[in-house]
């Protein structure tokens, strides 16, 4: 039975080339093929808890936008309103891990299909039976035209009282750290639910303490300001007070697509009206699991394992 809760997302996505071996990039010898990016993880991630995920992009009309297609569309994700491309071919980026699980990530993204989106394709047709609009900076950050994209999406989730959520991203191989925060902050007046990471809010606001954070979401009427620390949890503000979750210790496989994985994670506890230490806790679980795989998306859980998990109960496959 289909999810009552839809969640819309946009953004580019990209063939993801994963290395055979950790190290410096120059000295892998090959690279296996995967899908990826920030907003495209995140629809995926929504998909495999059960809700109804739909994303807007451009693709290339080449093999790799096929294959990115293709893999979207066998995740249950609404494709309706993502089409392909002459002349501009689908991006892609190569990943470099570390023993620790840390990485780089290298951007061949000229030219990407998603340039050649524009405002007036944005369309109120396009938000129906959606419950949560979710845009990132990797988004803001590729072209910008696609800021007035993003507002254009904003206007009619405030006409439509859609929820907002908004995760940063922060990708300053893309953009500078003044001009991501000057989109920002023309953008915080519109979001519902922040998900940034401790180190971006940092970035952005030049003050990361509880004070200047509580300080943020009042100028702004962010209903939820949500602070992702990796192995040192999670914490969200709201109505004055914080509340915070401890990270679930695992070892670290892969981190790519951990902060994507969290804020599906979080999204549907707001959306199933979890209380708020409880969203924290589940998102902090979809987090963990993400490490444990390597790859940007393979590690995205479904609802049955997120539950196991948190239930700490093995899982018996005969």
């Amino acid at each position: 039975m289909p999810s009552k809760f839809g969640v819309f997302t946009l953004g580019d996505a990209m063939v993801t080339f994963n290395p055979s071996t950790t190290g410096p990039l120059r000295l892998v010898p090959s690279f296996e093929r995967k899908a990826g990016g920030a907003e495209f993880n995140f629809a995926i991630g929504c998909s495999r808890l059960g809700l109804r995920s739909k994303w807007l992009s451009r693709l290339g009309k080449d093999e790799f936008g096929r294959f990115i297609y293709n893999f979207a569309r066998g995740e249950g994700i609404d494709m309706d309103d993502v089409s392909f491309v002459e002349g501009y071919p689908t991006s892609l980026n190569f990943k470099e891990i570390r023993e620790d699980g840390s990485g780089k990530t290298f951007y061949y993204r000229h030219q990407s299909p998603i340039l050649t989106l524009r405002p007036d394709e944005i369309t109120e047709k396009m938000f129906e039976n959606i419950d949560v609009i979710h845009i990132t900076g990797v988004f803001l950050a590729i072209d910008p035209k696609n800021v007035e994209i993003a507002k254009r999406v904003l206007e009619i989730a405030r006409q439509k009282s859609i929820p907002v959520s908004f995760d940063p991203n922060i990708r300053l191989k893309l953009w500078t750290i003044e001009e991501a925060r000057a989109v920002y902050y023309e953008l915080f007046p519109y979001v519902d639910i922040l998900l940034t990471g401790l180190d971006e809010i940092r970035l952005i606001t030049g003050d990361d303490s509880d004070e200047a954070l509580a300080d943020l979401a009042s100028r702004f009427s962010i209903d939820q300001l949500v602070i992702k620390d990796g192995a040192n949890g999670s914490k969200v503000y709201q109505y004055g007070v914080w509340y915070a979750k401890e990270a679930f210790p695992v070892t670290a496989v892969d981190t790519v697509g951990a902060g994507d994985g969290f804020d599906a994670g979080y999204i549907y506890g707001y959306l199933h009206g979890l209380a708020l230490e409880e969203r924290l806790e589940f998102a902090n679980a979809v987090g963990a699991i993400v490490t444990t795989v390597s790859g940007d998306n393979e590690g995205l859980p479904y609802l049955e394992e997120v539950l196991s998990y948190l239930k700490k109960e093995a899982v018996i496959e005969r």
